[in-house]
């Protein structure tokens, strides 16, 4: 797989979560993908900061959009070789300090994403 595919996967994530566009960003998804957020571990302790699948994913991005209305992502680089893309950007909600975040996503040799990994303070 060449870089500019994980690139493209990030980008178009970005442009799903920032419509809070559940859907979009589902569909980026492989059906077994798991992710770990440190968030996750702070609100669902029981997780151990996992969920995997895609009703999992559903029910935690739509609990942030719910609660987070004004959630954005504001991305500052992106690293990408052939399976991978590291993205680095800027959490913004309103009223909350600006949190900076790294997040890992692994491509499947379909391109959809099979893992990502959420890194911050």
């Amino acid at each position: 797989m060449h870089a500019e595919r994980p690139l493209e996967a990030a980008r178009s994530w970005f442009a799903a979560f920032n419509a809070h566009d559940l859907e979009a960003l589902l569909a980026l998804y492989a059906e077994d993908a798991r992710h770990f957020s440190p968030k996750l571990l702070v609100r669902r302790p029981e997780t151990g900061g996992w969920v995997q699948g895609k009703e999992a994913l559903r029910d935690w991005w739509r609990d942030a959009f719910e609660r987070l209305p004004s959630l954005h992502y504001e991305p500052t680089r992106l690293i990408a070789d052939g399976t991978a893309v590291f993205m680095e950007y800027v959490r913004h909600v309103q009223g909350e300090a600006d949190l900076r975040v790294g997040e890992v996503l692994e491509l499947a040799a379909d391109g959809r994403i099979a893992a990502s990994r959420v890194y911050h303070g």
